[in-house]
């Protein structure tokens, strides 16, 4: 059986589809099928929008997860120290927790896309997933709908600020930290930011997913999964 993985391995190194396919017909009953590895790369995309994407959602999806909750960005890091600095620790709490709940708003518009996504990946780009980096098919859905995320989010997140106060929030934090002597003033982008940040900790969350998947063989919950990922074994 190790001789005919191995064979496989070398199969889809060096063939094209077409020739993979006739070589496939030609192998023993038992060897995986393209279907099969189309199937269960599938499978595990969709394990890891189950298993951590839906986690998001949630309210302290983001804010309680240390992988990622999103912080301020670095020209308002100065922003936070110097609030909690001078005993306004709570502002400063509040302010990050907007940021947070906007993005776990705007979470589960990822799932159909991802679902859309998935299902229009062909056995070529399953090929390329199962033996490529450890983070294939995090980077193939990032490519497959990154585009269409971040239009998706960027309203939403914008509408959530507004619907919790978020733009109230931040004007009386800003407008304090403003009034503090010697500091110069800010006013970035924050939509535009919590939205990238929002997609970052989307695609962490199905990376964890994929690490768990190709390392651990606990973690294949099928037999399909069992089959296909052991192809990637070294």
């Amino acid at each position: 059986m190790k001789k005919r993985i191995l064979l496989l391995v070398v199969v889809f190194q060096l063939t094209s589809c077409s020739e993979l396919q006739q070589v496939l017909n030609q192998l023993p009953n038992g060897v995986i099928t393209n279907d099969q590895i189309a199937g269960g790369l599938k499978e595990a995309l969709n394990n890891g929008i189950t298993n951590q994407v839906t986690k998001l959602t949630v309210e302290d999806g983001f804010f309680k997860n240390e992988l990622t909750r999103i912080l301020l960005p670095e020209e308002l890091q100065k922003v936070d120290n110097t609030l909690r600095s001078i005993g306004l620790s709570k502002l400063a709490d509040e302010g990050l927790k907007v940021l947070n709940r906007a993005a776990e708003d705007a979470v589960g518009e990822a799932i159909p896309i991802f679902v859309d996504a998935i299902k229009e990946m062909s056995f070529t780009d399953a090929k390329n997933i199962l033996l490529g980096d450890k983070n294939a098919a995090t980077i193939y859905l990032q490519n497959a709908t990154s585009e269409v995320l971040y239009q998706k989010f960027h309203p939403i997140i914008n509408n959530s600020f507004q619907k919790v106060g978020a733009d109230k929030i931040w004007n009386d934090l800003i407008t304090k930290y403003n009034s503090i002597p010697l500091t110069n003033n800010v006013n970035p982008d924050l939509t535009d930011y919590v939205t990238g940040e929002a997609l970052k900790g989307v695609f962490t969350m199905v990376e964890v997913e994929e690490k768990e998947i190709r390392e651990k063989v606990s973690s294949r919950t099928s037999d399909l999964l069992k089959k296909v990922f052991a192809l990637q074994d070294k």
